[in-house]
């Protein structure tokens, strides 16, 4: 039996949110709760890749050999990976900044339990 590698990186990719998700709602830890929105993250990038992914198919490189006619049939779709390497830059961007509220926050009360903050008045 033949199994597609993009149903396999689907499901990798939705178990990663699944557990990112868990992670979210059950931890009372901030360091705990940032990991978890990286797993989250990660995830959706590696769906994102799957749905482009296409099997046996080549890099979208037209040149002598493939018509524009084949490179539709034959190429991998560029744009969901484009668009994820983008989004990675703008994750580890979003995991710095939060992990930078994580310090303040501990220089600020000494813990990082997520109890300690609920009298925080914006």
């Amino acid at each position: 039996m033949d199994f597609p590698v993009s149903h396999l990186a689907l499901a990798v990719g939705f178990g990663l949110v699944l557990i990112g998700l868990w992670g979210l709602l059950s931890h009372r830890n901030i360091l705990r709760i940032i990991i978890s929105f990286s797993l989250v993250d990660t995830g959706i990038h590696i769906v994102l890749v799957a749905t482009g992914y296409v099997t046996g198919a080549t890099a979208p490189i037209l040149d002598d050999t493939m018509g524009p006619g084949e490179a539709a049939l034959n190429a991998v779709d560029p744009i969901p990976s484009a668009l994820v390497v983008t989004a990675i830059v703008i994750g580890f961007s979003v995991t710095a900044i939060m992990l930078a509220y994580a310090i303040r926050l501990y220089k600020a009360k000494g813990t990082l339990s997520i109890d300690a903050f609920t009298e925080s008045k914006w």
